[in-house]
């Protein structure tokens, strides 16, 4: 499946050291490369501006989808090629949602964790068949990763849904991946219908 326009959810700060920043500059210069508009949350801040930057610099295509309140208070980024203003913070992942073809989570705290588990909670709902992938830079998610399997080794999630997520330290290896992504069936349960 060839993947046009991917959802980059990452931190809206630096983080400490170099390699967040240099994995963001890397994941714009390959999204241009392979002609790939990245849709984002439309700041100019942290790993997500160096995201949006990094792809503008090299005469890619943005677009970034901000909330309204985020976007008074001057944190929307104005040298993208499109940003779109929404009123929610829900309305903004519905938005992004409905512009992509795949998701990508580099480091990031709360807000990137949100995002990540609600897209990959749509996709175990059938709501979407999206491939969901997470470039694990410097190990950054090597936790979150042994925790999902702590989830799969006690019984709360199933094996098929924990393969949902994909993951690599390298960005044109994650983007294979996605490429060749089959989502899960969709639980029975959910296909029955109430009488």
């Amino acid at each position: 499946m060839k993947l046009n326009q991917i959802v980059v959810f990452c931190a809206s700060s630096p983080g400490h050291g170099q390699a967040f920043l240099e994995a963001a500059k890397e994941v714009g210069k390959v999204f241009v490369e392979k002609q790939i508009t990245l849709v984002y949350g439309g700041g100019r801040v942290g790993l997500m501006g160096a995201v949006a930057d990094a792809v503008m610099e090299k005469g890619g295509h943005v677009i970034g989808v901000i909330p309204q309140f985020l976007n008074s208070k001057e944190i929307g980024h104005s040298g993208i090629t499109t940003l779109i203003e929404v009123d929610t913070m829900h309305e903004r992942k519905a938005k992004m949602n409905a512009l992509c073809d795949g998701v990508i989570a580099m480091p990031g705290g709360f807000g990137t964790m949100e995002e990540l588990f609600e897209m990959t909670t749509w996709g175990q709902l059938g709501l979407h068949k999206k491939p969901i992938g997470i470039l694990n830079v410097d190990g950054f998610y090597d936790h979150f990763i042994a925790f999902i399997q702590h989830m799969v080794d006690s019984g709360l999630l199933k094996e098929e849904n924990q393969k949902m997520i994909l993951y690599s330290d390298n960005i044109e290896d994650l983007l294979e991946q996605m490429e060749a992504y089959e989502a899960p069936p969709v639980p029975k349960w959910l296909n029955i219908e109430r009488s």
